[in-house]
């Protein structure tokens, strides 16, 4: 159960999957929050690739035994429910400046729809900058083998 505080905030995106990228986002937002809600937002203009019980349970497993993290799906605006449970913040992550420009304009028609929404950046390490789902789909449909890019304990049976 999502627990209400101001120290909780939300992680919002498809992860399809959920990447090494991610993770380190969510790392770094464990320094500054309680908790961190990966939300699992429904986006209309993507199809997603995997399942969405199968992008909880890797969100999951990546997080296991930490109650600090959790995963719930919803498919309302971020903005309508961060207002139902009481969260102020939600938590972007940044590769580069074309993240930036996006992520920027979402998060000013965010805190329209809810005035008390804030949103932090977090920047992405340069190393790890070229990580996106994106990539590690393609790598898949190709026969790849993406676990460089994922979080450690990701097998290759939990992205089929």
């Amino acid at each position: 159960m999502i627990t209400t505080s101001n120290r909780v905030a939300i992680y919002p995106g498809s992860f399809d999957p959920f990447t090494l990228g991610h993770k380190l986002i969510v790392d770094k937002a464990l320094m500054l929050f309680d908790k961190i809600v990966v939300g699992l937002g429904e986006n209309v203009n993507k199809r997603t690739f995997m399942p969405l019980e199968r992008r909880k349970d890797i969100i999951r497993k990546v997080y296991a035994g930490d109650e600090r993290v959790e995963t719930v799906h919803y498919d309302t605006l971020t903005a309508d429910f961060c207002r139902e449970h009481g969260i102020n913040f939600i938590i972007r992550g940044i590769r580069n400046v074309g993240d930036f420009e996006f992520e920027r304009n979402v998060a000013q028609i965010n805190r329209k729809l809810n005035s008390d929404l804030e949103t932090i950046f977090l920047m992405t390490p340069p190393e790890y900058s070229e990580i996106s789902s994106t990539i590690v789909r393609d790598i898949l449909v190709h026969g790849g083998d993406p676990l460089q890019f994922m979080p450690e304990g990701v097998t290759m049976d939990d992205l089929r």
